[in-house]
């Protein structure tokens, strides 16, 4: 009987819910100024950047240089960051832990600021769970790049095709299939259960 798959999960939107819109809208008295503030000033490359190694700090201050008026918004976003989550995703520890109760390595590969993962570990017991981590942020590299698929397997001496790839990015689990991992597209912890469970994953059908 063939090893089971080794189940590598991303972080943000498969284990934790993770928006930054939740701060935004209590900085700003309408949906249209919190969501002209996402889309112009805090963006999603603006936060990558982070992701990919970026210290807080500097980046704050970069963009508070860009956008003097909007200061005390962009300095919350460093601040009050943890007011861009809003709770744990239960149904993705539950998976999680019958993993582990059946003694199946786990490990992720996120896209995290490497100040910030630090700041989550003993907010989020399931982190410290995981066999490994690959942060984008200490690596310099961010998802969908293959280039940080290849650092997990080289670090942690996997077979690409020997690991099941977890992400609510379908660009990162597009990249994943590239790099000849298999993959799932996470939509939630129900479908992805049963597609763990068709990948040949020793869970509990629900």
């Amino acid at each position: 009987m063939s090893e089971p798959l080794i189940p590598v999960f991303d972080i943000g939107n498969v284990f934790v819910d993770w928006n930054p819109m939740y701060l935004f809208r209590k900085l700003f008295e309408t949906e249209e100024e919190a969501r002209w503030f996402a889309d112009n000033v805090c963006t999603p490359d603006w936060n990558l950047e982070f992701d990919a190694g970026e210290i807080y700090a500097e980046g704050v201050a970069k963009l508070i240089a860009r956008f003097p008026r909007y200061w005390r918004e962009i300095q919350a976003y460093d601040v009050r960051w943890k007011e861009t989550f809003s709770g744990i995703i239960q149904g993705t520890v539950a998976i999680h832990d019958e993993l582990i109760e059946q003694e199946i390595p786990t490990f992720a590969i996120t896209n995290f600021s490497w100040e910030k993962w630090v700041s989550c570990l003993g907010e989020w017991p399931f982190l410290e769970k995981f066999d490994g981590v690959i942060v984008s942020g200490l690596e310099g590299l961010v998802k969908p790049d293959t280039r940080l698929y290849r650092v997990f397997c080289e670090r942690y001496g996997l077979a690409p095709e020997s690991c099941v790839f977890i992400d609510d990015s379908e660009p990162n689990v597009i990249a994943a299939r590239k790099y000849g991992m298999n993959a799932v597209h996470f939509t939630s912890p129900e479908q992805a259960r049963k597609e763990l469970i068709g990948f040949g994953l020793p869970l509990a059908s629900k």
